[in-house]
């Protein structure tokens, strides 16, 4: 999936390096280590709509870009986009496909 952010196409990559990345975000953080678990706390996030999570998403999901848009440049690009609602059906429907996500979206349904 390709956004473009600031006039600069962005490649969002959905493999365990997304995983493992946005574990740097939005994982579970005791203080002392990071848990991971943040694509437990991402998918029925993106799914209520929460602007965070897509944002986070995005970020972890741009890894492989070069320059990876900074936190800011995604927050500015949210707010400025007209048809966010598609987006974030977009972006979900494009994670869940993804064999590094599949297995916990369907987890988290049972």
């Amino acid at each position: 999936m390709i956004l473009k952010i600031n006039e600069k196409d962005v490649e969002l990559k959905f493999g365990v390096r997304f995983v493992r990345e946005l574990d740097k975000v939005g994982g579970v953080d005791t203080g002392s280590f990071n848990m991971g678990m943040a694509l437990t706390k991402a998918i029925p996030a993106l799914q209520a709509y929460d602007p965070v999570a897509l944002s986070n998403v995005i970020y972890a999901a741009s890894y492989g870009s070069t320059p990876r848009p900074a936190m800011t440049e995604i927050d500015d690009f949210l707010d400025g986009y007209a048809k966010i609602e598609k987006l974030f059906d977009d972006v979900t429907k494009e994670m869940l496909k993804a064999n590094a996500v599949k297995v916990a979206a369907k987890n988290l349904k049972a």
